[in-house]
Order: structure tokens, then sequence, then C-alpha cells
């Protein structure tokens, strides 16, 4: 098919395809989908998941930024599943980019994909951000990157994308993903990530997660000295930090999103 449509997968846009039979079927079991589920899948490329997931679910939104391969799923879908293919639509469209009223309906209530190794946190972090029906999700990613997600406070993974996450859900490692499976084969190892959706603690998401980013940009600093730009000096970041009952001298990677939630309320 990439011969065909004279595909040369690119690193700009992450291409690494899944050709393996037994790893997209893996990837639906372990997603938990139920028949009432509706997928939001980002970069279904040449089709192989959207084709283990059309089965599985009541329909499948796929969101491609490749104009050639967003044209061919549709038809991949109609030759290769013929009785299933109503249950797709594709969106062409960057997914960073992507907005609730782009997608038609029903809403996502699910992600399932093998996302690009290079957006893979902020397009999984913007689509919870954007799609409030999404209530669980199963992503490929690299390996690395689903250690941070999954990390919890206190772990030498635990960072940005970590408590950011934790804001939306609860993140688990779900199990590591062969290099042989893909075409190109990677450079890098892979693993799977799932998450359910929680209610974030009470605050303003975009006011916490600012200071989650000043929090963690020194992070090796005691938390009065890594805030005081935040706060407007060291003296105000203790105090606010104090007020929470945070020691000054914690650091970053010590406080779960409920604790940067409290303390961004407490802000000067």
């Amino acid at each position: 098919m990439a011969a065909e449509l004279g595909l040369r997968p690119t690193k700009r846009l992450g291409q690494n395809f899944v050709h393996d039979p037994n790893t997209v079927r893996r990837i639906v079991r372990a997603a938990e989908l139920t028949p009432d589920d509706v997928v939001v899948e980002v970069g279904p490329g040449l089709g192989s998941l959207t084709l283990a997931l059309l089965p599985a679910v009541r329909a499948v939104h796929a969101v491609e930024i490749d104009p050639v391969l967003a044209d061919r799923l549709p038809v991949t879908a109609a030759d290769r599943a013929p009785e299933l293919a109503a249950r797709l639509s594709v969106t062409a469209a960057d997914a960073l980019r992507v907005r609730a009223s782009d997608l038609p309906t029903p809403e996502p209530t699910a992600i399932v994909a093998n996302l690009p190794y290079n957006v893979g946190v902020p397009v999984v972090l913007h689509l919870l951000a954007e799609l409030p029906g999404i209530r669980r999700g199963l992503v490929m990613v690299q390996s690395e990157v689903a250690e941070r997600l999954a990390a919890a406070p206190g772990s030498k993974a635990y960072g940005v994308p970590s408590a950011k996450l934790a804001w939306f859900a609860a993140a688990r490692r779900a199990g590591p993903v062969p290099r042989a499976v893909f075409w190109p084969v990677p450079n890098v190892d892979s693993g799977l990530l799932a998450f359910d959706r929680r209610d974030p603690p009470p605050g303003d998401r975009i006011e916490v997660f600012t200071l989650i980013d000043a929090a963690f940009a020194q992070r090796r600093k005691a938390l009065r000295s890594a805030l005081s730009g935040w706060a407007g000096s060291p003296a105000a970041a203790e105090e606010a930090l104090r007020a929470v009952g945070i020691s000054p001298l914690e650091r970053a990677e010590q406080l779960d999103v409920t604790a940067f939630a409290r303390l961004a309320a407490a802000r000067p």
C-alpha cells in the first residue's frame, strides 16, 4: 500500500506504522473498550489499528495529519471491512490543533492510538483538555515517555508530564512493544500507557499548569528558590508554601497535583 501511494515514512511526522496483527489485537484488548465506546485514534497511518478497533466499538474518529493517508483510510476500511466501514470517520487535521467541534458525532469516549514519538505528551494533554467526554485511553509512545507519564511523586521519572496528566487521569504502564512490529523499525523502545479519567482537584488548570512549569524549571532547587519568580520573591514563595503546609525546602518532584493546586490557589 505504501508503494502504491508513493509513501515514504517521515521522521517529521513521526511515522512508524504498526504492521503486526497480534499487536493491534493486543492493544484493543488492553484498552478495555465496550461496544458503546467512541474512539478517537490519532495518526491511524495505513489503518492496521483502525481495522482492529472497528469491530470492538460504536465508532472510530481517526485524526490524520497526512492528507494522502487521510484520503486512503476510508478506502482501506471499505475494502478490508465493508460491513464496518460506516463506523469510521476521518478528520484530516493536526491532532495538536483539533477541536471538539472538528469531530463528528457521537462524542469520543476513549483515546486509542499509536502516537508519533515527537508529540505524544502534548497530544494526550490537548485531547484530554479538549474532549471532556473521554473517560479512558491506551496509547503507544516511546518507552521513556510512558515511564514519565505514569511516574509517581518522589520518583526520578516524575516531572511536568506526570503532574499534568495526573490533573486529568490516573495513568499506568500497560506493557512493552517490540521494535520489530513497526515499519520502519524505530531506534527506540515503545510502551503502552493506559489511563482513566478522574475528577481534577479544585482550582484553575491554567494557573496550576503554570505553577508546575515554574516548579520543574529548576527542579534541583528547593521550592522557595525555584518559585521565587512565580511568587514575586523567595519570601513570597515561602509564605505561599507555608500557608498550604508545604516545607519551603521541598523540591518539585515531592508534590502531587493536588498539592500543586492548593499552592496555586495560595499565590500572593
